[in-house]
């Protein structure tokens, strides 16, 4: 017969690795680079089309849009879905074929409205993909694992916010064109942006796609049934030892205040 510890641990989650959850969290990475590069240079791209200086922050308008009508919705519907590929899956697939192929398309927009409308479509679908993701943790991971799940996600946050940024300058470094003119010196988005869109679709293909690939959903009677045994936390300190850190630290506050009037 089990005890009420071994119950409660036998419809838990099982501990992931540090590649389980390294490979559950890699798809961030290519949402971060599609962020990365639209924030960058989208501007940029409007106004080589001919956008006005002033109305470049009224086309920038679908990024909070889209996030808030989006990301609600599909949180909704994914908690809700179950196909053949799981509960989220589905979603980070969606997302990652519609960023990729309006990352490709936006840097080659014949017309300003045309890229207007490929931001929506791209903010939208980069929303897709992430709202998912970030439920994806949760679901994946035991109580006591999701605080590294989400360091994982900072870090991958990180990584694409710095290299998706720098990409359209290391390309220039590198020798790729990044002047905004074609051969007939009509106005045109820069190689060097163009480049980095394509580059930016790979990523976030090869890395929503290892995600899909290397990450198996529970099935909702498992998810279901799985009951997190409640966290140990660590004892209060005693109450005087709070108080006398909390006095040491006023004296050396009002220390340094004295010190400095000296001066």
């Amino acid at each position: 017969m089990l005890t009420g510890n071994q119950a409660a641990s036998s419809c838990a989650r099982p501990q992931a690795s540090f590649w389980q959850i390294w490979n559950m969290c890699c798809g961030f990475l290519g949402l971060q680079f599609g962020f990365a590069l639209q924030n960058a240079n989208v501007s940029r791209i409007f106004q080589t089309l001919g956008a006005p200086l002033e109305q470049v922050p009224l086309l920038w308008i679908a990024a909070p849009l889209t996030g808030l009508l989006v990301q609600p919705i599909v949180g909704y519907l994914s908690d809700r879905t179950w196909t053949r590929l799981g509960r989220r899956r589905p979603y980070f697939l969606a997302g990652a074929l519609a960023s990729s192929l309006a990352l490709v398309l936006m840097p080659r927009s014949p017309g300003l409205w045309v890229a207007a409308g490929l931001l929506w479509i791209l903010d939208g679908a980069i929303n897709v993909s992430m709202e998912p993701f970030r439920a994806f943790v949760g679901d994946q991971l035991p109580a006591a694992q999701r605080p590294a799940g989400y360091a994982m996600q900072t870090f991958f946050i990180g990584v694409g916010a710095v290299v998706g940024s720098m990409l359209p300058w290391l390309l220039a470094r590198a020798g790729v064109s990044n002047h905004a003119a074609a051969a007939n010196g009509a106005a045109a988005v820069p190689d060097t942006v163009r480049y980095s869109f394509d580059l930016g679709a790979v990523v976030m293909l090869a890395a929503i796609g290892w995600t899909v690939i290397r990450t198996r959903e529970y099935p909702p009677d498992m998810l279901r049934s799985f009951e997190d045994a409640a966290p140990v936390l660590p004892a209060p300190p005693p109450q005087r030892r709070q108080r006398f850190t909390g006095v040491a630290w006023g004296l050396a506050g009002l220390g340094g205040l004295i010190l400095t009037r000296l001066a």
